[in-house]
């Protein structure tokens, strides 16, 4: 079985291979099509620009400028209801540091900064 490989810089390349993996890559390829398929259809964001064109990402109708006033303050408010630890941690978890790293950083062990930021979590769902 013959197999056609396009590449990004437009040459395509043909490999005979035998049937069995010729099938297993078709199948895979139908597939990943199919899951293109139904993205495009069935989901919406603006990660669909590139299937439906700019048009279909633009918003013309909505303000976020007015939300995003109104959100912020908002959080403010339930970020005022936690301890100044919770709110330490809740801000170096939201940077991307890991529960070990946040440990190694306070002095204190994994477990201890888990349950402090879960208990914050729930405060600020609370306070939300």
């Amino acid at each position: 079985m013959k197999i056609t490989y396009a590449f990004a810089d437009g040459t395509t390349s043909v490999v005979e291979v035998n049937d069995e993996i010729g099938a297993y890559i078709m199948d895979s390829r139908r597939q990943e099509d199919n899951d293109d398929r139904r993205h495009r259809y069935h989901n919406y964001s603006l990660d669909d620009v590139t299937y439906e064109g700019t048009e279909y990402g633009r918003c013309d109708t909505y303000s976020f400028e007015d939300e995003s006033v109104e959100l912020a303050a908002h959080v403010r408010e339930a970020f005022s209801h936690l301890t100044d630890a919770q709110r330490r941690r809740m801000l170096m978890l939201s940077k991307g540091m890991t529960l070990r790293e946040i440990a190694a950083v306070e002095g204190t062990s994994h477990l201890a900064i888990y349950y402090s930021i879960e208990e914050a979590r729930k405060k600020f769902l609370k306070n939300f």
